[in-house]
């Protein structure tokens, strides 16, 4: 079982101290969220920097809302990101839900799902080197892989767990063990359906903050700001795990049901978070 660092959004000048002590440790993944509307890094730029900062540990999208952006610019700084890294680019993708980025970017929040399938149609395209089309020829660099960096999609609603099998490389479940199972299955059976091979990547989430009660407030409260919006903030707040044993748990409950890999996702500011989670594993 691989174990990831999700990293906080509070304060980008700390993520570096983040990054380098996850690089020395036991750790697979550096993840970062998206927001436009927030005050939150860039994932694309601070992945980026922290990937030049890193040798060893992946960086990734989770997720990345692709709506938001043009679409044939996304393709070129991925494949740009994915190159310079030697291949460590995860690109997770999701629609998102908030009105106020999609009214920022100047996109329709009701066609968001449509437009991401276009997107990758036409990213898909790109990363292969064929042409772009309509005269224009290929867009560079090549990534590091053929078909592009590996891509994820996030989503809980039957569409969204298609589209893995459809466009993707494999599913990032933010769900608690207790019904994360049945959305691992409805992925695994989409894949099926369409004829892909092997298996599907699954990569769990939870949120988690570990050290003094001044850690474990820190995290909640930045969590519970952050998830404002949704009405749901209180609840989500409450299942953020806090002690080593839970911790624990929750990895061993995912590597039950088949997962991959686990992103502990932080919200708390202190870095030495990255050491007590390195000790629970």
């Amino acid at each position: 079982m691989n174990v990831g660092i999700g990293l906080p959004i509070g304060d980008p000048a700390l993520l570096l101290d983040w990054a380098r002590r996850a690089d020395a440790g036991p750790f697979s993944t550096l993840g970062l969220l998206d927001r436009l509307v927030y005050d939150n890094p860039e994932p694309l730029v601070a992945l980026a920097v922290l990937a030049g900062a890193t040798s060893r540990v992946r960086v990734q999208t989770e997720v990345l809302l692709a709506p938001l952006r043009d679409t044939s610019l996304l393709a070129k700084q991925a494949a740009t990101l994915d190159r310079m890294s030697g291949g460590r680019l995860v690109l997770g993708l999701g629609v998102g839900g908030r009105e106020d980025d999609h009214q920022v970017a100047g996109v329709d929040l009701r066609t968001r799902g449509r437009r991401l399938d276009e997107q990758l149609a036409v990213m898909r395209r790109i990363w292969s080197g064929e042409p772009y089309g309509d005269g224009a020829g290929p867009i560079g660099p090549a990534p590091a892989r053929t078909r592009g960096p590996e891509v994820l999609f996030g989503g809980f609603k039957p569409v969204a767990l298609e589209r893995v099998a459809r466009w993707g490389d494999g599913f990032l479940a933010a769900a608690a063990p207790s019904w994360a199972g049945g959305l691992f299955d409805t992925v695994r059976t989409f894949w099926k359906e369409h004829g892909r091979d092997g298996e599907p990547r699954i990569v769990a989430q939870v949120n988690v903050a570990l050290g003094s009660q001044d850690v474990i407030d820190d995290a909640r409260a930045r969590m519970g700001a952050y998830y404002a919006f949704s009405g749901m903030a209180d609840r989500m707040v409450a299942g953020m795990l806090t002690t080593p044993g839970e911790i624990r748990d929750a990895i061993a409950a995912f590597a039950d049901l088949g997962a991959d890999e686990v992103m502990l996702y932080c919200y708390g500011l202190d870095p030495a978070q990255v050491d007590r989670l390195a000790d629970v594993l």
